[in-house]
């Protein structure tokens, strides 16, 4: 059993902060604020989820999600506390405050049109660490914001800990293979090889220390263990565990990518009935299924999958089968024990079971192909990510002159002034990054009197 010296250690700070005596709050509740408060958590709004920002003010961003994704995780915190009161991970099951916390910073570190921003940063950033989205995340918390001197948000060490989705360097993980690079065979203008520029799932090298500190309760082995990953061929390394907050998390952000961008997708009319008969099958979506015939026996008469595949392309009756499937979602997530650690905070993880995690990953297949691979969303990410691409080689080529001047004095003071630059413009929105471009590149756009 941990003893409380080691547990009480899990809500340690990097840097020393004590509360005002009259502030009520606890420990995450103080972590959330922090979190919500953050001017990089504000910057999601005008971050793309999926679809292009202006071109409706209906659907999701990465602010909206980020909300859905932390009271999702909230939800399935209680579930647990529900379901397994007797287990012996009900001392460690997060409370809403502090999951939700977690949940709220999750898509902190996405760059500006989204992963192809991120493909285009770790291209320019290919000699110099590199760049991953969920790598960002972990560095804004605990470097680049201002809540401390030295050590950003200033976090306790357990919600640090939910936020390290990958506790992996990306030095150890990134296949030396696949090297950022160019695509051949262009002859007038260069473009990215995507699939070579597309980073390993890691934190960055630059947050080393940061990751140190966050283990710092585990023993050697624990250490070793929790970040042990498994090599791919032809792909980079994937890492094999996640702690139990972590867990949460992310099945509560796949449920929340599945269902609520399948919402999106049909409400906006890209995708069609015969979309959703065509990529979820019937086979895929039996757990929920037999739900529909258990509870509601009467709503479809003979054939449930028809009558489900009907609801859900009708405006009419699309939320509350919306709201059901998150329910079904949530109230089946189960526990599993990783008898190769002794920390709870690792012993335990969230899981869903094989059958709703098959009709999970149906929604978000069914998306990803009717949507996110489709030719309009594709062009649109496509000139984001090369504007990204051109707005940072731009910068990078006279910073004296070209950065704005606070940005310069971290550059011109920084051991890493690549980093710096990188930190820049992975922080700006969608619409501050293409104004930003057409201030550098288009003749006739731009003002002295501009923000940069």
């Amino acid at each position: 059993m941990v003893s409380e010296a080691v547990k009480n250690t899990w809500v340690e700070r990097g840097e020393v902060w004590k509360a005002q005596s009259e502030d009520a709050r606890d420990e995450a509740a103080v972590d959330y604020a922090r979190v919500i408060h953050s001017s990089s958590f504000r910057r999601l709004q005008g971050k793309t989820q999926i679809l292009n920002l202006g071109d409706s003010d209906f659907y999701r961003n990465r602010l909206t999600h980020s909300l859905e994704v932390a009271q999702i995780a909230g939800g399935i915190a209680r579930q647990l506390q529900k379901d397994f009161a007797d287990h012996p991970s009900q001392p460690w099951i997060p409370d809403l405050t502090m999951i939700q916390a977690i949940g709220a910073t999750h898509d902190l570190g996405h760059p500006p049109f989204g992963h192809g921003g991120e493909v285009a940063l770790n291209y320019c950033m290919r000699k110099d660490g590199g760049f991953e989205g969920n790598g960002q995340t972990l560095r804004i918390l605990a470097k680049l914001e201002n809540f401390s001197d030295k050590a950003g948000s200033n976090l306790t060490r357990r919600t640090l800990l939910g936020v390290l989705k990958y506790p992996v360097p990306y030095s150890a993980v990134a296949n030396p293979d696949l090297v950022p690079a160019l695509a051949a065979g262009t002859s007038v203008v260069h473009l990215l090889d995507r699939s070579a520029s597309k980073p390993p799932k890691c934190y960055l090298d630059s947050e080393s220390d940061v990751v140190e500190w966050i283990l710092q309760p585990l023993s050697a082995e624990g250490r070793r263990q929790f970040q042990a990953f498994d090599a791919v061929p032809g792909k980079h390394g994937k890492s094999r565990y996640k702690s139990f907050d972590c867990s949460i998390m992310d099945v509560a952000d796949d449920i929340a990518y599945g269902v609520h961008d399948l919402e999106d997708a049909l409400a906006l009319d890209l995708m069609t009935e015969a979309d959703l008969q065509e990529h979820i099958k019937e086979e895929t979506c039996a757990s929920f299924l037999d739900v529909l015939k258990e509870k509601y026996p009467k709503e479809f008469g003979n054939n449930v999958y028809e009558g489900f595949i009907q609801a859900i392309a009708d405006p009419k009756r699309r939320k509350r089968f919306i709201n059901r499937m998150v329910h079904h979602f949530i109230t089946n997530v189960g526990l599993e024990t990783r008898d190769a650690f002794d920390e709870p905070l690792l012993r335990y993880e969230a899981t869903l079971p094989t059958r709703p995690r098959k009709f999970v990953e149906a929604l978000k297949n069914a998306v990803a192909r009717c949507v996110i691979l489709s030719p309009g969303v594709q062009h649109l990410e496509f000139k984001g990510q090369n504007m990204v691409l051109a707005v940072f080689e731009a910068l990078a080529s006279d910073p004296a002159l070209l950065l704005p001047r606070s940005t310069y004095d971290r550059y011109r003071d920084s051991s890493e002034p690549t980093r710096v630059i990188c930190d820049h413009i992975a922080g700006m929105t969608d619409a501050f990054l293409l104004r930003t471009y057409d201030r550098l590149f288009s003749p006739r756009m731009g003002s002295v009197f501009d923000r940069i």
